[in-house]
């Protein structure tokens, strides 16, 4: 007695047509001979194709449904290939595609484009160029010569598909795909455009003005829908792909939307506290740098690092402090710094332990401005 259709595709009986294509087409791709090799294999998939045949058809299903494999069989319907209702499907499930004839969408292109950390910060238009391609201009795309006819095409006879058979465990297979003279379209040139060479595009250079917006990272992408090459017979072309590089900045590292920087100052005025002029990408900026401020320490000027692409405050300028200690000294320097000697602490006595002192300078836990 067969199985259950239900239980071999392993859905509900509740399922409905795109679940139980979806369910056909997963298991196919597993229990196909040519793809598993296990001698139950062939067996399993045939049962398969059966219990698909049966609830791919709207009428079969119902029949089933009320009467059973005996309301089947009282409609002469047996199990076999010969009557697959969506034969297409079980092709695809193991040959990648339905095997369906017609235009074709332009395939997707993609380009790069560098920019500097300045570009990115304030935003900018660029004028690309690359190659693509395009519809003809001379015939618009329907490869004949301007003034002649379309005929219908000799290989398939107007059909925009051609077939061929193929055998399998379970007799033949029909494959049905595009004509490969026509491309799907049924008809040909009778003169073929001579610009084109009747194929009813043409490779060149393109422009386009991309918009790239403020905060954009290295790596990322911006899509600008049809600017691809040409589709076939009228479909539409795809897109194109600008993948952003933003150069690096001898100024900054960007971390997220912060920009990372360095100052140097001596370690006079770092015990001492001064104030320096850093660069911001919008202006330079005062920056206050307390008294006993450590080598490390990372200060934070807020809201002047990138912008967000995601519409959220713009990000920090960080700060590490660096302190220079100088190789060379005067003899007064020396002399200045001989008498503090002894007044000075120990470094032992003001420093936590070394790890509290790097994790102190990575969090930026110095207060910010």
């Amino acid at each position: 007695m067969p199985r259950d259709p239900y239980e071999v595709l392993g859905v509900e009986r509740t399922a409905d047509e795109k679940q139980i294509r979806k369910a056909f087409r997963s298991l196919a791709r597993e229990l196909h001979p040519d793809v598993n090799p296990e001698p139950e294999a062939e067996d399993r998939f045939k049962e398969l194709a059966e219990a698909y045949e049966v609830l791919s058809d709207e009428e079969r299903r119902a029949t089933f449904d009320r009467y059973g494999h005996e309301g089947l069989k009282g409609q002469g319907w047996s199990p076999g290939f010969d009557g697959f209702a969506n034969f297409g499907d079980l092709f695809g499930a193991f040959f990648g595609g339905g095997g369906s004839a017609g235009p074709r969408q332009g395939a997707d292109l993609g380009i790069a484009v560098e920019i500097t950390l300045d570009d990115a910060f304030a935003g900018i238009k660029k004028q690309l160029e690359y190659e693509a391609v395009t519809t003809c201009e001379t015939c618009h795309g329907n490869c004949a010569k301007p003034g002649t006819p379309l005929i219908s095409c000799k290989q398939c006879g107007g059909h925009g598909a051609v077939r061929t058979m193929q055998r399998s465990p379970f007799g033949q297979i029909v494959r049905e795909a595009a004509c490969p003279a026509c491309e799907g379209a049924g008809r040909t040139p009778e003169v073929p455009c001579e610009d084109c060479h009747g194929r009813g595009s043409t490779t060149g250079l393109r422009t386009v003005e991309v918009d790239i917006p403020a905060g954009i990272d290295d790596g990322q992408r911006i899509r600008v829908s049809g600017r691809g090459n040409a589709g076939t017979s009228g479909s539409p072309a795809g897109d194109l792909y600008v993948v952003v590089h933003v150069e690096a900045d001898e100024r900054f590292v960007r971390d997220g939307d912060d920009l990372v920087g360095v100052v140097d100052i001596s370690i006079a005025k770092a015990a001492l506290g001064t104030t320096v002029t850093v660069p911001a990408l919008d202006g330079d900026v005062e920056l206050v740098i307390p008294s006993g401020t450590q080598p490390g320490a990372m200060l934070r000027i807020a809201g002047r690092g990138m912008p967000s692409l995601h519409g959220r405050r713009s990000g920090d300028v960080r700060v590490v402090v660096s302190v220079h200690v100088p190789e060379h000294l005067e003899e007064a320097q020396r002399s200045a710094l001989e008498s503090m000697v002894d007044d000075l602490p120990d470094a032992a006595e003001l420093q936590p332990g070394l790890f509290d002192r790097i994790r102190r300078a990575v969090s930026g836990s110095v207060s910010g401005h």
